[in-house]
């Protein structure tokens, strides 16, 4: 695939697939420790470790990771004129479930940080499996591209 990208373009695909391994391991780790850190009790010292540990993961492995996907793909994207196909339509879906997910994960960090958490640990749990779910869509539409 040549496109503007020219001899770049293995270079920004392998850059854009460690992105997404970065970016699912945030997105498979928050939730987890959300189910922990909602057996806490606030204001423990294991509540205050899960804020730092919360904080981190998501602002400097899972956020980072998110942004360099999603300017890696849409470069891809461009490079071979995906925005006609439709297998790219539904792994765009899929994509926007989960930054609806990633943001539903950085709202509840936020409640979190304030001791304001509103769910379960079993929440968190049924939580933890919707980027698995979504990956496993996306994965499948830029691979197999049954349409």
């Amino acid at each position: 695939m040549v496109g503007f990208l020219g001899e770049a373009y293995l270079w920004v695909k392998a850059l854009h697939i460690i992105a997404v391994i970065a970016w699912m391991a945030g997105m498979l780790y928050l939730p987890r420790l959300y189910v922990y850190h909602s057996e806490s009790e606030p204001h423990s010292i294991q509540s205050e470790t899960f804020k730092v540990m919360e904080r981190r993961l998501l602002r400097y492995i899972t956020n980072p990771a998110m942004i360099v996907t999603w300017a890696a793909g849409l470069a891809l994207a461009f490079n071979v004129d995906a925005w006609s196909e439709p297998w790219f339509h539904a792994k765009l879906t899929f994509l926007v479930g989960m930054q609806v997910t990633h943001a539903a994960y950085a709202r509840w960090r936020r409640q979190f940080a304030v001791d304001q958490n509103r769910h379960s640990p079993r929440f968190y749990r049924m939580m933890n499996e919707v980027p698995t779910v979504l990956m496993i869509g996306i994965v499948i539409f830029a691979i197999v591209r049954p349409f």
